[in-house]
């Protein structure tokens, strides 16, 4: 460790002189912008350290790696994570503290990295954690994205995005690795020349890394997220000039998920996709033949694991690059190849799992569309040849129907398949991958998705880090250790410690709402809160349509009214650029809590806030100070979810469906300290299959919900247009895919048993201890222990 931070004294000192050296200023007029870049860049210099201690390790013993292709890496502020993974925030306090210094203003100065969407990028940011902190030999591959998906503003109600300019002052934690770039073709054609295949690309461009460093937890042990950037070689297609094939080259690092609704979309997530993967690909194998010049033990050596669809090239990429450019045969490299590769499915809708056809793929990628031609024309061969009928093959295949099926080439071209939840993986395996799961029964496996509790309680609840304490010494290192908490449920001095800490949380969410937003919240009241990726199937609709109920109520029934507990309804979410119906249901949320807000004669009782902008760190505000947990996800949709975790983890109760990981989560805690309703996955797909509702139906028979319907488009909203919520209404009433009126009335009831509960005190923060001490099950340590024992087969570094 740097002598600098011996002590508060040294480190002090030397944080003045930088400031001097570097910005020409003192201390005491020093910007919170210089004093963040100084403070990394001390911070960088340990972490550099350690970073080449571990390489060095890594290069010098004979291990066995893991490699974690992702889209999105949604990693947050690194500046609190490496601070107090490295041990150095107590001196860092303390040497603030003798000059009246904040360091939370400071860390917040971060902006969180653009790298990510929601709960896939964020499970890939708490598995990194997890795999440097229990020493496991491991690394990321993603994409430097210029710009992140969106910066939200909420105008009038409306979504707005505004581009997500986080790299605008560079980023303190990267470092540029230009020596290592590796090209990266497109389009052109491909020639047989004596018996081998040549690629001729029309373009190529340079695949620049830049690595960010992944602190272990007080162990000494760095490893990397490697990030790819695309940047410009001379080799330009002909019909661009150079300052368009400029601009078109650093697009394909430039947005996370460009609208694929156009060609040009889809040919730019194609290249995105390639882009990725292949530099990741490219360097491992330079990696593997420089230390052991022998391919035949990549599997031996090197697992990758393909976190979703989106790095599913890598099976090609590989092959490509040992039978083109090592002229290994076919079956040895398929061979090595899918004993390289494993796989994990985060989705059960049908319509996510990706599909490119191939009049827009096979122009992109040529020779990578020919190698997956090779691997479809064999594997359909195979199923034929094993007296498969024609109807089964042509539905296994990954080449059909005009399309390329990009989770069929990860099935085909991977050792392991696993599902993110218990219910998900059962899923997979008997209903959307069944045909696959027979033939292959081996491969599928579930790993149930986890978080890291080092960010999500230590970090960002130290209230409630500190009643740990009390009753464990060790269990930020084993969070199972969080299980003796449970017999300090039923003690009076534990439940007024929880809530305590919980009211102390709610104070400063409320806070931070009333100074951005202006809507005054009562800490009070119950934090009611669903923040989460805006998607149809997760229902933020049948939430909103729930507070419009609990609001006629308010004004109509007395008797309900005297019963209501004061509620803070607080939502949280991007929907996707192109996704219309998703920005209109957040239209709808915003205009009912316009409504609600201002009535004299409720807003004491009732609030809405739709928070702007949710992302990682405002997450860390609002997880410790939830009470009531929404996970209403149409049953059999939600293949985990990681937020139902973070909220259970700080002690919030939760209402949900039994879909993804609630499944788990019921079974942990009980029937008595989870609000369960609504159909299960089971009577979804009955209905999916054998029909049966019709919302009509239920409209007409609830005179409750009929009302809210109605009051959709008769005027009821006197700021905006009578048909602007009118595509909501006729979808609810027409195609009601997620069975949002159906579960409704078992919606409302769950949240009656709510209201009860938090009206008792004593079994209130029962429940919301017992449901703190069993989420140590849900600590991504465990996740990453199940890959490292059960599909990758690597040991942590002694």
């Amino acid at each position: 460790m740097s002598n600098y931070f011996t002590d508060e004294y040294t480190f002090l000192s030397e944080f003045k002189s930088r400031l001097e050296r570097r910005y020409i200023i003192e201390l005491k007029d020093a910007s919170i912008r210089q004093k963040y870049h100084v403070l990394g860049e001390m911070v960088s210099e340990v972490i550099a350290k350690n970073w080449l201690e571990t390489n060095l390790e890594l290069h010098d013993i004979d291990h066995k790696e893991v490699y974690y292709f992702s889209m999105e890496f949604l990693m947050g502020r690194l500046i609190t994570n490496n601070i107090m993974n490295l041990g150095l925030r107590d001196t860092i306090e303390k040497a603030f503290a003798m000059e009246d210094l904040d360091l939370n203003a400071i860390e917040h100065y971060e902006s969180d990295a653009g790298l990510g969407n929601g709960g896939l990028g964020r499970l890939a940011a708490c598995f990194l954690d997890s795999i440097a902190s229990m020493g496991y030999p491991g690394f990321g591959n993603g994409i430097r994205y210029r710009y992140g998906l969106f910066e939200q503003k909420i105008e009038d109600g409306y979504q707005v995005e505004k581009p997500d300019d986080w790299l605008k002052e560079g980023y303190v934690w990267e470092v540029r690795k230009e020596e290592e770039a590796v090209l990266i073709p497109f389009g052109g054609y491909v020639s047989f020349e004596d018996g081998n295949a040549v690629y001729y690309p029309d373009e190529q461009i340079h695949a620049v890394p830049y690595d960010v460093p992944v602190v272990g937890n007080h162990n000494g042990m760095v490893t990397s997220l490697r990030l790819w950037n695309a940047e410009p070689t001379d080799k330009r297609p002909p019909h661009l000039n150079a300052f368009e094939y400029d601009t078109e080259i650093r697009r394909i690092s430039g947005f996370l998920y460009p609208d694929d609704a156009t060609r040009e979309g889809k040919v730019l997530r194609i290249k995105q996709q390639y882009f990725f993967s292949a530099a990741g690909v490219q360097n491992i194998v330079r990696k593997h033949m420089a230390k052991y010049n022998d391919l035949s033990t990549l599997p031996d050596k090197i697992v990758i694991q393909i976190n979703d669809t989106h790095p599913s090239l890598v099976i090609a990429e590989l092959m490509r690059l040992l039978v083109d450019d090592y002229h290994i045969d076919w079956e040895q490299a398929w061979t090595i190849t899918t004993n390289t590769c494993a796989y994990t499915n985060h989705t059960i809708l049908a319509e996510a799992l990706e599909k490119w056809p191939v009049d827009i793929f096979e122009p992109v990628l040529p020779r990578i569309y020919q190698i997956i031609e090779e691997i479809n024309r064999r594997f359909c061969k195979g199923l034929l040849d094993s007296n498969y009928p024609q109807e089964t093959v042509t539905k296994l295949a990954i080449i059909a129907d005009g399309v390329v099926k990009m989770a069929h080439l990860a099935i085909v071209g991977s050792f392991s398949v696993n599902g993110v939840a218990a219910l998900h993986t059962d899923i997979l395996k008997n209903i959307e991958m069944r045909d696959f799961n027979t033939l292959y029964p081996e491969k599928f496996n579930n790993k149930t998705n986890g978080i890291t509790h080092r960010r999500w309680l230590l970090h960002s609840n130290p209230e409630l880090s500190a009643i740990l304490d009390m009753v464990s010494d060790n269990w930020v290192y084993d969070p199972m250790e969080l299980q003796k908490l449970v017999k300090k449920a039923t003690t009076k001095k534990y439940r007024a410690l929880i809530k305590k800490m919980k009211l102390a949380k709610k104070k400063a969410l409320a806070e931070r709402i009333y100074d951005e937003q202006g809507i005054e919240l009562d800490p009070s009241s119950i934090f009611d809160i669903q923040v989460k990726r805006l998607h149809e199937y997760k229902r933020q609709l049948m939430n909103a349509l729930h507070i419009m109920y609990v609001y006629n109520k308010l004004k109509s029934d007395a008797d309900f009214k005297a019963n209501y507990v004061p509620h803070s309804f607080i939502f949280g979410a991007k929907a996707a650029s192109g996704y219309y119906f998703a920005k209109k249901v957040i239209k709808l949320i915003n205009t009912i809590a316009h409504k609600v807000n201002q009535d004299p004669d409720t807003n004491e009782l009732l609030k809405v806030v739709f928070v702007e902008n949710y992302n990682v760190t405002y997450a860390e505000s609002i997880m410790p100070a939830c009470d009531l947990s929404e996970q209403i996800s149409t049953a059999s949709k939600e293949a985990s979810g990681t937020g139902n975790m973070k909220f259970m983890m700080n002690g919030a109760i939760t209402i949900g469906t039994l879909d993804g990981a609630n499944v788990e989560i019921a079974e942990l805690v009980g029937e008595d300290n989870i609000v369960l309703f609504g159909l299960t996955s089971d009577e979804v797909n009955s209905r999916y299959e054998n029909g049966g509702y019709q919302p009509l139906d239920v409209y007409h028979n609830h005179v409750d919900l009929r009302l809210v319907i109605d009051q959709l488009t008769n005027g009821f909203f006197e700021d905006v247009d009578k048909e602007e919520f009118r595509e909501i209404s006729d979808r609810l009433l027409q195609q009601d895919h997620y069975f949002v009126l159906e579960d409704f009335e078992s919606y409302r009831q769950a949240h009656e048993r709510a209201n009860e509960l938090y009206k008792d005190e004593e079994a209130w923060f029962k429940a919301s201890i017992i449901n703190i001490a069993k989420s140590g099950y849900f600590s991504s340590d465990r996740t990453i222990r199940q890959y490292a024992e059960e599909i990758w087969n690597i040991e942590p570094l002694k």
